[in-house]
């Protein structure tokens, strides 16, 4: 079983980083989990839909560059589908008992992710309507993915 996680940026926070690392470590015990971080392409805050398309496609070629073949692909979206932490575990553990071995989950960067990654994706998945930065979701995800996995073991620590 093997995890990626391809997001765009690097992380300039420590206590993020710490927190990364505990649940890089926590799920070394379930899976073998790859953090590939593309470069971010600077995008001002006046900028126009032409600049932000372009820079979405340059950050979306480096993306689509990282993803194996044979991964089952999981961007993070707004308009993707909501799950409960139970209903996640249980979809990943479906996935598992049809043969997926690698999945990967992609985290875009401020202005989102561009159409072409989006395409390439399996499945689109929403942590909520709210706004999180790109920065903090890595750690959402990995946290949930370490609660998946004690769910899917039948282990303490989902409630």
């Amino acid at each position: 079983m093997k995890m990626t996680l391809i997001t765009v940026g690097k992380i300039k926070e420590k206590y993020l980083r710490d927190a990364l690392a505990e649940y890089t470590k926590r799920l070394s015990r379930y899976t073998s989990l790859s953090i590939l971080e593309c470069p971010d392409e600077a995008v001002k805050e006046t900028a126009s839909d032409a600049e932000i398309r372009k820079a979405l496609e340059k950050e979306g070629a480096t993306i689509l560059q990282k993803i194996p073949s044979d991964a089952y692909v999981i961007a993070l979206a707004l308009e993707g589908r909501q799950y409960s932490s139970v209903a996640l575990a249980q979809a990943l553990q479906k996935k598992m008992t049809e043969g997926i071995s690698h999945f990967v989950f992609i985290i875009g960067g401020s202005c989102g992710l561009s159409p072409s990654v989006l395409q390439r994706c399996d499945t689109l998945l929403s942590f909520s309507e709210l706004t999180f930065p790109h920065q903090l979701m890595r750690v959402i995800v990995l946290e949930q993915l370490y609660r998946c996995f004690r769910i899917i073991h039948h282990e303490p620590y989902h409630k």
